[in-house]
C-alpha cells in the first residue's frame, strides 16, 4: 500500500529523466500510470520514431510487480491529447492524476533565434501542457456535475529559466513562465470540480540540463545529490490524497531542498505624473526601494550599476 494506492496517473514525457522517476515512484506508491513519451533527441529531433524510452519504463514497473501501459500521442496535437486521456480511462476505468513533463530544448539568444526555434518550444512545453490538462480537466468536470466528485490533481512541470530568467533561454523560459502562470490561473477554475493544480520547477541532472554551467562541472558524487530521482518524491505526494488543501503553487525541488516560489506581488508604489520628465525623479525612488530581481537560485540579484538596477 503506498499514497497513490488505486490511483490512475498519466505521465507525460516519462521516457527519460525526470518524467521516468515520476512515473516509476507513482507506480512504486500503488499507482497505475501511463507513460507518455515521443522518443525524441532533447531537441525533439526524431520525435514519435522511437517507442522504447516509454515502453522500457513501462517493462520495469511491471517487472516490479506495477501496472503501466505506453502511449506514444504527441501532447501538443490536439486530437493526441484526447487520446492520451482517453487510453487512461479506458484502459484502468478513471483518471486521478495528470503530470505534464514533457518538453524539449532549443536554446539561443535572441538576435539568433529562429522562427522554428520559438515555435517548436513554445508549442511542446505550453501547448503540450495546455492541451492534455483541457481534456483531463473536461473529463473531471463531467464526473462532479454527475455528481461524483474527483480527486484529481494536474501537476505541471515549470523552471526556473521561466520564473527567474536565464540567458539564451527566451523561447523555453517564456514557455515555463507561461506554465507557472497557467497553473495558478486554472487553479482557480478547476478547484470546484476536485481539482488542484501545482508547478514543480526542478533542478536536476538530465540530459536537458547536463551542459548547463550550474551541472557541468559537478564530481560523481555531487551529481548523483542532484540527480532527477531527487524531484519524484515531491510529484508523488502532490498527486497523493495528502495533498488535497494545496493548490495553485509552485515549487522548487533540487536535491535534498524543497522551496516554494513566491510569485508577483505589487512593490512600492508612488504618485504618478502626465508629464514624462517628471518621472525621472519617480523611478529613482521606486527602484531603490523596489527588491531586485532574482538571480537563478532565486536571490536577490547583486546587480551591476546603480541601485536598483536589475538587470
Amino acid at each position: 500500500m503506498g499514497i497513490c494506492d488505486g490511483r490512475v496517473a498519466i505521465v507525460t514525457g516519462a521516457g527519460r529523466g525526470i518524467g521516468r522517476e515520476h512515473a516509476l515512484l507513482l507506480a512504486h506508491e500503488g499507482a497505475m500510470v501511463v507513460v507518455n513519451d515521443l522518443g525524441g533527441s532533447r531537441d525533439g529531433s526524431g520525435s514519435g520514431t522511437d517507442a522504447s524510452p516509454a515502453q522500457d519504463v513501462v517493462d520495469e514497473i511491471v517487472a516490479a510487480g506495477g501496472q503501466a501501459v505506453a502511449n506514444g500521442d504527441n501532447v501538443a496535437d490536439w486530437e493526441g491529447a484526447q487520446r492520451l486521456i482517453n487510453q487512461a480511462i479506458t484502459t484502468y476505468g478513471d483518471l486521478h492524476v495528470l503530470v505534464n513533463n514533457a518538453g524539449i530544448l532549443r536554446d539561443r539568444v535572441l538576435v539568433n533565434m529562429t522562427e522554428g526555434e520559438w515555435d517548436s518550444v513554445i508549442n511542446v512545453h505550453l501547448k503540450g501542457t495546455f492541451a492534455p490538462s483541457r481534456w483531463a480537466a473536461t473529463y473531471w468536470r463531467e464526473q462532479a456535475k454527475g455528481g461524483t466528485m474527483p480527486d484529481a490533481r494536474i501537476i505541471n512541470t515549470t523552471s526556473v529559466s521561466g520564473i527567474f530568467g536565464n540567458p539564451g533561454q527566451g523561447n523555453y523560459g517564456a514557455a515555463k513562465a507561461g506554465i507557472a502562470a497557467f497553473s495558478t490561473i486554472v487553479a482557480q477554475e478547476v478547484y470546484r470540480y476536485g481539482v488542484t493544480v501545482n508547478a514543480i520547477s526542478p533542478g536536476a541532472l538530465t540530459r536537458m540540463t547536463e551542459d548547463l554551467m550550474a551541472f557541468s562541472d559537478l564530481d560523481a558524487d555531487r551529481a548523483a545529490s542532484r540527480g532527477p530521482q531527487w524531484i519524484a518524491p515531491l510529484c508523488v505526494w502532490l498527486a497523493s490524497p495528502l495533498s488535497k488543501n494545496v493548490t495553485g503553487r509552485v515549487f522548487h525541488a533540487a536535491g535534498d531542498s524543497i522551496s516554494i516560489a513566491e510569485g508577483w506581488h505589487m512593490g512600492p508604489t508612488a504618485h504618478n505624473t502626465m508629464i514624462p520628465a517628471e518621472l525621472t525623479a519617480v523611478m529613482a525612488d521606486l527602484m531603490g526601494r523596489a527588491r531586485l530581481n532574482a538571480d537563478m537560485g532565486g536571490r536577490d540579484k547583486s546587480g551591476p550599476g546603480r541601485p536598483g538596477n536589475t538587470i
